[in-house]
């Protein structure tokens, strides 16, 4: 086998950006609460984005909903991530960006839609009013280790160089967990023959007619889509399309396009050759699929896409190896752990080839939610280095459910709050004292799920 070309460059002095006590790597919704909790213990804190904005997949990838905020508890619906959460949802409901939880998978878990300029603000607005330092455009590309189980800085590249931001405690929130590959922790991928979720690409649509659209329209999108397979006119890349309204009726979101290679494996998110293939391949799905729901839905006849999301949604890429591992029997078993830091209520969604797969929480009347162990953000080997979202210590199948943005919130907010217990103790970040770490995200409004809850 041919090696690659290479080519060396000259060595050259990179300049320092600033030291901060602790450095936050992706601003999705692990990174939001990570930053905003750390600065709010008066330690500095800096945030590196790789857009203009905040957000994530809500927003860069266009998904304009909260997935994993509320669990069917006992068969009655609860909102059970809270703390900083309370305080995101107050901001974007006095912006009027926030719809009312409604129903999803079956009517069987709620969700909750939000307009995504809103959110890009109110995110802004919690992050900075905290005190942590944001810099946008700012893409990390590696790490300079001061030991091998240590992390000196994160190197950044953006229309201002080459530059290095030192820290005493990292928090990787990249959703890929580029920061612990740079810094050699473990980690997985999804093997070929049960390969990762496939990633897709949202768009809006626009100028919808709520009054000919009638009642639960959604329902028939996909009664409509289901009609047209069996008859064999059409064929979509995913069966169970998501098109639900938005904050404002006219406009509709569409999630209904599944990103994959020629071979059929799912679009890898850390491949920039997959990537540019699966952005060319969504545009194509989304303008397919739209077509469908314009020319056979009630309503939609005078609509257009109003928006394409900036990025394909990734759902998973690499899963980092933690001092414990949460898996699937925990989530669909509601587990407890000793050290729990939330809980997360959402249910396995495997987006498997050609549909996506839900399996709900077991039992004829469960408690809906599992708790999050804080050593599922622990990463083994390197000792200053949290790893908070869809990139922290799961299993494939219990990242199918802890991937979303209620879990994302809880893994945020405790490694924030706890990066200030490591540097006040100067221990490693799995050696603080979890007691303290479950008093002070109690008393800052999170719900660990240690209440007895009855039925």
């Amino acid at each position: 086998m041919d090696q690659p070309m290479t080519i060396i460059e000259p060595s050259h002095r990179t300049p320092v950006y600033g030291e901060f006590d602790v450095v936050v790597v992706g601003g999705g919704p692990a990174g939001i609460m990570a930053a905003a909790s750390a600065a709010r213990t008066g330690r500095s804190v800096i945030l590196l984005e790789r857009y203009g904005f905040l957000g994530g997949a809500g927003t860069a990838g266009g998904l304009s909903t909260f997935c994993g905020l509320h669990a069917k508890v006992y068969g009655e619906h609860r909102r059970v991530i809270r703390g900083l959460a309370d305080e995101l949802l107050d901001r974007l409901e006095r912006l009027d960006g926030l719809s009312q939880p409604h129903l999803t998978i079956n009517d069987g878990i709620q969700a909750q839609a939000f307009d995504i300029s809103s959110y890009k603000i109110a995110a802004d607005e919690l992050v900075g009013g905290s005190g942590a330092r944001l810099l946008f455009h700012a893409m990390a590309v590696g790490v300079v280790m001061s030991d091998p189980d240590t992390i000196d800085a994160v190197l950044i590249e953006s229309k201002s160089g080459r530059a290095a931001v030192r820290g005493r405690i990292f928090i990787d929130a990249s959703g890929d967990g580029d920061v612990s590959a740079w810094a050699g922790v473990p980690f997985e991928k999804s093997p070929a023959d049960n390969g990762m979720l496939y990633p897709s690409l949202m768009f809006r649509i626009n100028g919808v007619d709520v009054a000919a659209a009638g009642d639960r329209p959604w329902r028939t999108v996909e009664r409509l889509m289901d009609a047209a397979e069996r008859a064999g006119t059409h064929t979509f890349p995913r069966k169970k399309p998501i098109v639900r309204p938005q904050r404002n009726p006219l406009e509709w979101r569409a999630n209904l396009t599944q990103l994959s290679n020629p071979d059929g494996s799912a679009v890898d998110g850390t491949d920039v050759d997959q990537l540019t293939h699966g952005e060319l391949q969504g545009r194509r799905q989304v303008l397919d699929a739209f077509a469908f729901i314009r020319d056979n839905t009630p309503g939609f006849g005078d609509s257009y896409i109003v928006d394409l999301a900036p990025q394909i949604g990734i759902r998973e890429t690499r899963r980092v190896f933690g001092r414990y591992r949460l898996t699937e029997d925990d989530v669909l078993d509601c587990a407890d752990f000793p050290d729990t830091i939330g809980v997360n209520g959402w249910p396995v969604e495997a987006h498997v080839a050609g549909t996506v797969d839900f399996r709900f929480q077991r039992g004829e009347n469960p408690r809906g939610f599992n708790q999050l162990p804080f050593r599922m953000i622990v990463p083994e080997r390197v000792g200053n280095l949290y790893v908070a979202g869809r990139c922290a210590s799961l299993t494939h199948d219990a990242a199918s459910a802890a991937r979303v943005t209620g879990p994302c919130f809880v893994m945020g907010q405790a490694a924030g709050t706890a990066a200030d217990l490591a540097l006040d103790a100067g221990v490693g970040c799995g050696d603080i004292d979890v007691a303290t770490l479950q008093l002070k995200l109690e008393k800052a409004g999170v719900y660990l799920g240690r209440e007895e809850v009855t039925p």
